[in-house]
């Protein structure tokens, strides 16, 4: 099955991560297995289905597809659906399942049985969270901007990835498609863009600043955990003389290769890391309101609560 990363916060927004940190990352592991088999078992029934009349290989396909979709099924939602129907090929299928899987994971990221965060709509449709969350592996537990409370202040961060060997604190940047970047050590950076030149701040201060935060977390936990930072752009090219000290410049000429390396990373949840991701969730903000009574979650694909 694909990879698909675990977002455990987002922004201040209530998670069910934070709730248990120990026991949701297996269990949601464990769940998409789970459920993957089963849609599988259950796409292939369509697919094997012996049509009662003859027709042609492209005709008997498509009516496969049309009698499914008049079948009731039940979404992820856990709401009765007459109208969805499974895709007609396998590499479809897992398309299809990887986007249920994040609308459950953004469940997960804004809410609890008892509480509920109200999201801000443009985060369901954020491609870099997608993207975070699709590319990587299972085992990868995203926090995107999370909202730090340091001393009673509120302080965001950048996007941080726990893997199972280290933290990977990574500064997004885009700005454009013909533009490109050139570093420094100074406080700002320079963008050159056709005929047009403008300073940005060096990302560099963000990821020291939310480096910061983790280690004085870490301190305070009695934790040790790798820290890396990155300055990451998929679409611009990064110009620079000396890369900043600990910190890696990946601009689109090192993208791929930075990609296949995070995705390459096989390496079962470790204790250290939950404890890490246990730590970091204790000190962030988190807004949110009681769950109203009438506001009962069901799963389709199994993802009930399990108390344990």
């Amino acid at each position: 099955m694909e990879h698909l990363a675990q977002l455990i916060k987002l922004q201040d927004y209530i998670s069910r991560y934070e709730w248990n940190p120990f026991r949701y990352p297996s269990q949601f592991i464990r769940l998409k297995q789970e459920n993957w088999k089963k849609l599988t078992v259950e796409w292939e029934q369509i697919v094997e289905e012996p049509e009662e009349e003859e027709a042609s290989p492209k005709s008997s396909r498509f009516s496969k597809w049309k009698r499914w979709k008049q079948k009731p099924r039940v979404d992820v939602t856990g709401e009765r659906d007459h109208t969805e129907s499974l895709p007609p090929t396998k590499e479809e299928l897992k398309h299809y399942f990887l986007n249920r899987l994040m609308e459950i994971q953004m469940k997960w990221a804004t809410s609890t049985i008892t509480d509920i965060s109200y999201i801000n709509q443009k985060y369901s449709y954020d491609p870099e969270i997608k993207y975070f969350l699709q590319r990587f592996p299972d085992t990868y537990l995203i926090m995107y901007y999370p909202i730090f409370n340091i001393k009673k202040a509120p302080i965001e961060g950048e996007i941080i990835v726990i893997t199972p060997i280290n933290i990977e604190i990574i500064y997004l940047m885009d700005e454009g498609k013909d533009a490109m970047i050139i570093a420094s050590d100074e406080r700002t950076w320079t963008v050159d863009v056709q005929d047009k030149r403008y300073k940005i701040i060096n990302p560099h201060i963000a990821l020291k600043r939310t480096e910061q935060i983790i280690k004085s977390v870490l301190a305070f936990h009695d934790l040790e955990f790798p820290i890396k930072k990155t300055v990451l752009s998929k679409t611009n090219e990064i110009l620079y003389t000396d890369e900043p000290f600990y910190t890696q410049l990946v601009g689109r000429k090192q993208y791929e290769e930075w990609f296949l390396t995070m995705r390459s990373l096989s390496s079962p949840l470790k204790n250290q890391q939950l404890r890490v991701a246990d730590a970091l969730l204790k000190h962030c903000q988190t807004s949110s309101v009681k769950r109203p009574e009438w506001d009962e979650e069901t799963y389709a694909f199994g993802f009930t609560e399990e108390n344990n």
